[in-house]
């Protein structure tokens, strides 16, 4: 999924980094448990990913791209 948005790497290291649960999730974004379960493994429709990480960006993290390292997250400097 080169053109997604996000990972489901990126989707897991977002959640641990808030210490968020997919319940918690679903709760701030309206999407259903199954939806992110299947975030989880890395299977999720592009606008799916566009809705997580501006979720999770407005949360305070900022996504890292694949640059010879891996793609990441990390929080943002204040």
């Amino acid at each position: 999924m080169p053109d997604a948005p996000m990972t489901g790497d990126q989707f897991r290291m977002a959640k641990a980094a808030l210490n968020l649960s997919n319940p918690q999730v679903a709760e701030m974004t309206g999407l259903h448990r199954n939806t992110l379960n299947k975030a989880d493994k890395g299977d999720a429709t592009n606008a799916t990913w566009a809705l997580l990480r501006l979720t999770f960006e407005q949360a305070g993290l900022e996504f890292i791209p694949e640059n010879g390292g891996g793609a990441g997250v990390r929080l943002k400097k204040n």
